[in-house]
């Protein structure tokens, strides 16, 4: 079980309920360190003095805010951490809001909340169930490491997630940051408007995570394992997709439409491909009986083509079960 990162009071009205805060989201991007080209070393980052180019420890370095091109108001490292707010224990709810009036871009990160200990299991259960039944998102403030954040708590399975918030001034206008953004004089007609709702209703699907997956993640490892393996890689490239001439947009959307209709519309993502590894692979149906043969991450690239779900937790021995009950099917 993991440690929770903070932990305090939830308190709404006269309720209070003990809680720990959770992460709920991992990042699992490939990490690489800096290396010098040709060798093994190491390349560090340094705090060097830009004029002098003499090395700064750490302990000499100030905060200077530019208040003109080359002044600085110097803040010591000391005064700010008298300002900082205090470790809040306490997450207070102010009040509850319809979620639907919460617009996704004032979203940050994600925690879960749960019960400090099994004593609380019912006040929390009620929290949740009546969160649930009521649409709304609870919205309070709370402060940690430093920074006091607006949040949202919220239910989700069952389970408390608090969503820290962006403030309403941390939201940059789109009319001011995107360029050719439509005016009042861009016309869509009604049957190109008919047309793209009528795509949007054939392509249609419910929504489950398991289905998508960090594809170019996945491929970054498997260049890294066959580079270990001494094999040659060579990457297939999908063509750019060209822009949509405006004179055709009403054509476009009747052929996306058959096309959708037809089950052809998503098409399969370009997967990495090799030199001699590649030839060995198990490609087509009559070639199962060879499957026992290829290396785990042979079996890895097969099971991406496919499609296979939970790959990337899968020993070698499942990916070949796994590969072979996908191409019986």
């Amino acid at each position: 079980m993991a440690r929770p990162v903070w932990t305090g009071v939830l308190t709404f009205g006269l309720v209070a309920l003990p809680v720990g805060l959770y992460t709920a989201v991992e990042d699992h991007s490939v990490r690489f360190h800096q290396l010098e080209r040709g060798t093994s070393d190491r390349v560090r980052n340094r705090r060097v003095n830009e004029r002098t180019g003499d090395d700064v420890d750490y302990d000499d370095i100030v905060k200077g805010y530019e208040v003109a091109p080359g002044e600085y108001v110097v803040v010591d490292p000391d005064e700010l951490e008298e300002m900082s707010p205090t470790r809040s224990k306490t997450i207070e709810v102010d009040g509850f809001v319809d979620l639907a009036d919460v617009e996704p871009i004032f979203f940050d990160r994600t925690y879960y909340l749960g019960p400090a200990e099994e004593a609380y299991a019912k006040i929390y259960k009620l929290i949740t169930e009546a969160l649930e039944h009521s649409g709304r998102a609870g919205i309070a403030s709370f402060t940690m490491r430093g920074r006091t954040r607006v949040t949202a708590v919220l239910p989700q399975d069952g389970t408390l997630v608090l969503q820290t918030m962006h403030y309403a001034d941390e939201i940059r206008d789109p009319r001011a940051e995107v360029k050719d953004l439509p005016t009042g004089h861009t016309t869509v007609s009604a049957q190109e408007r008919e047309m793209a709702e009528q795509l949007i209703a054939t392509m249609a699907l419910d929504w489950n995570p398991e289905d998508y997956h960090d594809s170019y993640n996945e491929q970054v490892m498997h260049l890294v394992k066959e580079k270990a393996a001494g094999h040659e890689i060579v990457v297939a490239q999908q063509p750019q997709a060209e822009a949509t001439n405006v004179v055709d947009l009403l054509d476009a959307l009747k052929r996306s439409v058959a096309d959708a209709r037809a089950g052809r519309s998503k098409p399969k993502p370009a997967t990495p491909r090799h030199g001699k590894a590649h030839k060995q692979s198990a490609t087509a149906e009559g070639e199962r009986g060879k499957l026992a043969d290829l290396t785990k991450a042979e079996l890895y690239e097969r099971a991406t083509e496919l499609g296979v779900r939970g790959r990337s937790k899968m020993d070698r021995d499942e990916l070949r079960e796994a590969v072979e009950s996908e191409m019986a099917a």
